[in-house]
């Protein structure tokens, strides 16, 4: 079920991404239906965590490493399971009235569910390293939400400001993740949360302290991390009542509440934790104020909020972690309708300007009487639900303490604050609602729908009940919470209305009082119209994180640039074969002491091998200088002396490798040179002469230090006895495991089966780059199209007297055609017998796939692309995506029948007439790999030897049938 819960989100946003542009309804309905399953499943599961307990749910990925996908709840995450499913759907129902018909409005609903996806899996991980896979998808998915109206500059900023501070904290917060963890030894949370000791008494108790911190106080923009969050308000109004209000900003507190049992209690948290608090709940306070846009007045007093409940979480009583708790679900409803209640005074005035608005309650009276009865919850008015969680704070800030600055600070600051609160909730209600009529409007202002107004509606009342009838209410859901957290031995707290006079009511008092006679003293002052607190208007944090990009990205950048950079590849790789040079030395220095040289069972054939091997690769840097096609042609012959080493060293599966990628890598490299320009050098300058000679000389002694270097350490770790089991393991294995006799295969398509999903996936990405480099790419303007034309002519013309009388040119060119048209067949087959008989001997999916792609290559050669136009339709990215999805398909299939990730498995099948044969799951893996070397080859053959056209009409008759329209102009286009 919570795997149903995750997956729901992510498989919907994909759906509404797929739906037309004028299904707004369909979106609603699909994003709303969602949200409502999600809820119910948190309803269903409240039972099970209300007293305590835990449903957890583990699917085993990599077990050897820790690394399992674990689904966990209890009280507390069920809480934001609710705010954010609830929330969600009442975001959702307001969303289908504000967003325009005109909007991408699939795109809109697509990243909404991919974030409450996002979300979900944060509150419900219960591994810390997948905690921190979906910390950085909130980031991510947030970002493209923030930058929704990208047609906007400031909504592009803003979104690039939210990613790069909370991806930068997400980066801390995934050390801090590994630090705990190797402490621990366990990345399972709840093995994690069982280690509180441990974890606090470690020496590295402090590194993972800070770096934890850094993504908690990135994420919920605390001081001085809080400049982010108004620009954030550049998002369409639901993305700000639901990621900035309920969820994404809350992320950061759900994360300090998540490790509050391990990492609270010590000093370097109290004062870390508290003092950001504090400054935040002061400072976003003093600066709501003074904001004239309504949801700027609205971000900076979320920051507040933040801080007030960040100030309660440093605090480390459990009294204090329950304050905390509650505030965040109250919060959550307040600020939800009071954003909504804001878009909604924009979408029916055509502004957000407090300056241009008043006298608003004679046009929209309910509107206007939600929104003062949310405002009243936020500034913490009894009777309402704000007011309960602030005289929590207040209690906890007035608790003695044996510091006397504390005792001082805490409830100066947090009276400070919350008479701040105050002041902005009056100029909220009293600047928009009161007062004359206004003018200048772009609309007439009138109420909204009933179905958008009623999310408001819903929030509004849930501060009433909350705040008359708490016990009746929230009191069984914020025990479940907080029970979870602080354990069993939780002490008891009162959510009475009435707590009798006391310190915090008088705290209350004085903020309620000194916040109405503080706003009437600044009402002239806010008149007119000054935006931005005094004092510190210059202190924007949008300036100085702008400041810090520029010289991030333009003084640092530009002189590792000019010190490490270069536009050509020689010097880059200088450093690569310097370091080939480096490593070996060292290895040898200090790991390997040493190599014990004997010439017992020296063979004189093999050194007469690899002597030619060496004159070809020494021939081929030697004539790279003058013809580079024969300095293809001496490469090649050093590759074929690799594999004929394979062969003598009993490595057929190695070998048959080599050859195939040997003939690929030739072709693709031969039709790859006329992208490069004539080398030229001026043989009368006997200066630069010189200078390219050395170069040369210089790079033949790095080329041979590097060669020997790797030729030592190869030569010294094979000559070594490793006590190891691991080839052991392997051929013991491979036939009782992995039903294959070929252990190299076993190995790549089952033992390590997810390392090579890895390759291939980067295989993939090359072949993808490759064309994607190249598409709009020219070769330069000399190209070997007329001499090599030239060549065939004169060919036919010396051999005048062995052909027929009227034979032409494309008679002659038409023999060699045909017979690689003829092969194509045979190709075919031995592409299907290296395939099927890979698991027992040489062959597999890889080299199937190689032999397949040589055959695609020799139809081009033979027929050019007219030959694909008119007997194939080859869709590389398809057999790219299928090949993907096959080897994740057999990754996942194992998941499903309850093995690990990539398990595979076999049977023996008894086959009519043919007999008892063994079937492995591997082979479709191999198959997904067979269908993406295929594919990625057949990309980079279209890249390299498709993009040379001139014209955009040649271009479309050298591409494959819909394949790559290739011009100037047009963007390139594959299937």
């Amino acid at each position: 079920m919570l795997t149903f819960a995750l997956l729901l989100p992510f498989g919907a946003a994909l759906v509404a991404a797929l739906l037309p542009q004028n299904a707004r309804n369909a979106e609603a309905w699909l994003a709303g239906t969602v949200a409502v399953a999600g809820l119910g499943i948190m309803i269903y599961l409240f039972p099970h965590v209300a007293a305590g307990g835990v449903v957890r749910h583990e699917i085993q990925w990599i077990p050897a490493l820790g690394l399992n996908l674990i689904l966990r709840i209890d009280g507390f995450s069920w809480l934001f399971g609710m705010l954010i499913t609830g929330v969600g759907f009442l975001v959702v129902l307001y969303a289908r009235y504000y967003m325009s018909p005109k909007d991408p409005v699939p795109r809109f609903f697509a990243f909404f569910l991919a974030f409450m996806g996002s979300m979900l899996g944060l509150v419900l991980s219960g591994n810390i390293i997948q905690l921190v896979i979906f910390w950085e998808l909130t980031s991510l998915t947030s970002f493209l939400l923030i930058g929704y109206w990208f047609h906007f500059a400031q909504a592009r900023d803003g979104a690039r400001m939210a990613l790069t501070v909370t991806g930068l904290g997400g980066l801390g917060l995934l050390i801090g993740m590994l630090i705990i963890g190797q402490i621990v030894g366990s990345y399972d949370l709840d093995v994690v949360l069982a280690s509180g000791d441990l974890i606090r008494a470690h020496p590295l108790y402090l590194p993972a302290l800070l770096l934890v911190l850094l993504g908690a106080l990135t994420k919920s923009a605390q001081f001085p991390f809080h400049f982010w969050l108004p620009h954030a308000m550049a998002a369409p109004t639901p993305v700000s009542a639901y990621l900035h209000s309920a969820t994404m900003v809350k992320a950061g507190v759900f994360l300090l509440v998540r490790f509050w049992p391990v990492m609270a209690g010590t000093d370097a948290w109290f004062w870390i934790v508290t003092s950001a608090g504090m400054a935040t709940l002061i400072f976003g306070a003093y600066a709501a104020i003074f904001q004239t846009d309504l949801k700027g007045l609205l971000a900076y007093s979320t920051i507040s909020h933040l801080g007030l409940i960040t100030t309660l979480l440093g605090m480390s009583t459990p009294l204090a972690t329950v304050a905390a708790i509650f505030h965040i679900a109250n919060h959550a409803t307040f600020k939800a309708s009071l954003f909504m209640a804001a878009g909604i005074i924009d979408h029916e005035t055509g502004t957000r300007d407090i300056r241009k608005l008043s006298g608003l309650f004679r046009f929209m009276p309910f509107t206007a009487t939600l929104a003062m009865v949310a405002s009243a919850a936020m500034a913490g008015v009894p009777l309402l639900n704000g007011f309960l969680s602030k005289e929590m704070f207040f209690a906890e800030v007035a608790e003695r303490d044996a510091n006397p600055f504390v005792n001082l600070a805490l409830p100066i600051g947090a009276t400070l604050a919350s008479m701040f609160a105050v002041v902005y909730s009056l100029r909220f209600v009293h600047g928009v609602f009161f007062g004359p009529k206004p003018e200048g409007l772009s609309k007439l202002p009138h109420e909204p729908p009933a179905l958008m107004r009623r999310p408001i509606e819903i929030l509004v009342l849930l501060c009433l009940v909350v705040g008359i009838i708490p016990g009746v209410t929230i009191a069984p859901y914020l025990a479940a919470a907080v029970v979870s957290v602080t354990g069993p031995d939780t002490p008891y707290y009162s959510l009475s209305v009435w707590h009798g006079w006391n310190l915090a009511l008088a705290m209350s008092g004085i903020a309620l009082v000194g916040g109405v006679l503080l706003y009437w003293a600044l009402y002239g002052y806010l008149a007119k119209g000054v935006d931005g607190p005094p004092l510190i208007h210059q202190l924007k944090g949008q300036r100085i994180f702008e400041r810090i990009m520029l010289i991030i990205t333009s003084k640092w950048a530009r002189r590792l640039e000019a010190r490490f950079g270069t536009r050509r590849l020689q010097p880059q790789l200088f450093l690569l074969f310097v370091l080939a040079v480096g490593l070996p030395a060292s290895l040898l220095l200090t790991r390997l002491g040493g190599i014990n040289l004997t010439f017992a069972g020296f063979d004189p054939a093999f050194a007469l091998l690899w002597a030619v091997g060496i004159v070809c690769a020494v021939a081929a840097a030697q004539q790279a200088k003058f013809h580079r096609l024969v300095a293809l042609v001496l490469l090649g012959g050093t590759g074929i002396v690799t594999c004929i080493t394979f062969v003598w060293f009993s490595a057929p599966d190695l070998a048959i490798t080599q050859l195939l990628v040997e003939i690929v890598t030739t072709v693709l490299i031969l039709l790859g040179l006329r992208w490069l320009p004539k080398r030229v050098e001026d043989m009368r300058d006997e200066a630069q002469l010189l200078k390219a000679r050395l170069r040369r000389y210089r790079d033949l002694v790095l080329a041979g230090l590097a060669g020997v270097g790797m030729t030592v350490i190869a030569y010294a770790v094979m000559t070594r006895q490793i006590p190891s089991g691991i080839s052991k393991y392997f051929l013991e294995n491979a036939y009782q495991l992995g039903g294959g006799t070929n252990v190299v295969n076993v190995m790549l398509v089952d033992f390590r089966a997810f390392d090579t999903l890895g390759e291939i996936a980067v295989l993939g990405i090359v072949a993808l780059t490759v064309f994607s480099a190249l598409r709009r790419f020219r070769p330069a303007r000399e190209s070997i199209a007329k001499p090599e034309q030239q060549r065939i002519q004169n060919e036919f013309d010396d051999r005048a007297p062995e052909r027929s009388q009227g034979d032409t040119v494309n008679e002659y060119l038409l023999i060699p055609s045909v017979i690689m048209t003829w092969m194509f067949p045979v190709i075919i087959v031995l592409a299907v017998h290296l395939f099927l008989r890979g698991h027992d001997q040489p062959g597999g999916g890889f080299a199937a796939g190689i032999v397949m792609s040589i055959g695609f290559i020799l139809q081009y050669m033979a027929g050019g692309t007219r030959w694909v136009e008119d007997r194939l339709r080859i869709l590389p990215v398809r057999w790219i995506g299928s090949g993907l999805l096959l080897a994740l398909l057999v990754g996942v299939a194992a998941q499903v029948v309850g093995y690990p990730f990539m398990t595979t498995a076999f049977q023996y099948v008894e086959i009519p007439y043919i007999g008892r044969v063994p079937l492995a799951s591997a082979l479709i893996f191999d198959l997904g790999v067979f269908s993406l070397v295929v594919g990625a080859t057949v990309l980079i053959l279209i890249a390299l030897a498709h993009q040379s056209v001139r014209s955009p009409k040649a271009a479309r008759n050298a591409v494959p049938i819909k394949e790559a329209e290739v011009s100037s102009d047009a963007p390139v286009e594959i299937r």
